[in-house]
Formats: structure tokens, sequence, C-alpha cells
């Protein structure tokens, strides 16, 4: 097994480059970290290109049973990968795919409208994953799916539906065509409220930026706006929690 002790090998030069967007679609591959989303993406039996692993931790047993080229670090060289303050040492580099869009829809879809927070973007994809959502569609605008803090806050979800990072307006097409119900999220004057609204078995409910909301553009293609009445002084939500509330009460 190959070991690497230096900071300044070129593979670790590589790898630390797939925290940034431009060195991602250079390289074609994302790195996650920590014993969760790598276990995750074991599960998921997902294509791992490799697993790198701190020394002190090279003979953990369901590791050693992989099929997937390991590498050991040293804890100098697994500090300078990390994306975060105290790394639990492992990590693995994957390979970015596409997934074949759906012929016919057959679960209700997110669309996310120039959100721009990593850490939102993570939520909404997980919160979709919870709701038993088919899928996710980053629209232009929207943090990257494999950014560090976005992975990190998905916390593997990502490997349980799928992610599709594309402009929304062919999306909002495809549904209508289909006779699917695209929802909006606004306060305009065609909006309503989410409470009464009869669940649907598969629909797309696009929700936008954290300052701006859902783009006037993709506001008049929708079949219908809708909103959370606030009951409270706090002048909104955070776009993850009302999506969270709106995919739990329109998916049921």
């Amino acid at each position: 097994m190959e070991k690497i002790t230096s900071v300044k090998n070129q593979r670790i030069k590589d790898w630390k480059k797939l925290s940034t967007r431009k060195g991602r679609n250079k390289a074609n591959q994302y790195i996650i970290e920590g014993f969760h989303l790598v276990e995750e993406a074991v599960k998921a039996k997902v294509l791992i290109d490799y697993i790198l692993i701190k020394e002190d931790l090279i003979s953990i047993e369901w590791l050693t049973d992989l099929k997937v080229e390991r590498i050991e670090l040293s804890s100098e060289v697994a500090e300078e990968l990390s994306g975060t303050q105290a790394t639990q040492g492992i990590f693995a580099v994957l390979p970015i795919s596409e997934h074949s869009k759906p012929q016919i829809a057959n679960k209700p879809y997110l669309f996310l409208d120039a959100v721009q927070d990593p850490g939102n973007v993570g939520t909404l994809i997980r919160s979709a994953d919870a709701a038993g959502f088919g899928g996710v569609v980053l629209g232009d605008g929207s943090a990257d799916l494999f950014n560090p803090k976005t992975l990190r806050s998905a916390q593997g979800s990502h490997f349980h539906l799928k992610v599709y990072q594309e402009n929304l307006t062919s999306w909002i097409k495809r549904f209508q065509a289909d006779s699917k119900l695209v929802y909006g999220t606004a306060l305009d004057e065609r909006a309503v409220s989410y409470i009464g609204e009869k669940p649907q078995t598969c629909f797309a409910l696009i929700v936008g930026n954290e300052g701006s909301g859902v783009s006037s553009e993709l506001l008049k293609e929708t079949d219908k706006n809708l909103y959370i009445p606030i009951k409270g002084q706090a002048e909104s939500l955070n776009v993850a929690i009302a999506a969270s509330i709106l995919m739990f009460s329109l998916y049921q």
C-alpha cells in the first residue's frame, strides 16, 4: 500500500485542488471527508477512485474488505488535505458522473433557483431525501453540489437521490408537458397559502435565492405559487426550513 508522508507530494496537491470548482472540473473528480460520508458512499455502492486514510486508522476492518485502492497518509498530510479544523483522517476521491434525465418523473422534484449558500443547498438536498423526493435540480446561480460545505450539509443524501445542475426552464416545461404541477414560492398576487393544498404524488417545487426569492421570470411559468403564513414577528423563514415544511406537506 502506498504511503504519502509529504505535504508537497503532487497527488496531495492535486487532491487539495478538488476543494475548488475549477479543480473539480479539471479533474472530473470530487473529494469527501469523514467517516459518515465515506460510509454512505460505500453503502450506496457508488464508484470510488481512492480511499485516503490516516496511518493510525489503516486497520479498520470494514475498509480492508473494500476493493478500492487505499492510500495511507501521515497525520501531517491528512491535516493538510482536510477542510475541517479537526480531521477524522479519512477521505474518498470519487468521479463526477451525470445522471440521465428521467423520461417520466414518478416522484416530486425540488428545484433551486440561485440558492447561493452551500450549507442551504446541502440541507435542501438532505431534506428532499428525507421527504422522499426523487431528485433535486440546482438551477443557475446555485451553489455547486460538490462544494465541500454542500457535501457536509447534505450528509450523503446526494448518494440517495438524483441531483442535477441545469437551467430550470427546461425542467419546468418537462414537468408541465407530463401534466405535473409546478409550484413556485412567492408572496405575489397569485400566491396562496400552502395550508389546505391537496397533496400530490408527483410535482415540482421551486424555492429561490436567500435574498430575492424565486425570479419573476420563473414565477410566470409556474402553475401555482405558495406561501407559508408567519404567525410571529420574523420577517421570513430560512429557505431550507421553508422548503422542508412545503415538501413534507405536499408529498404524503
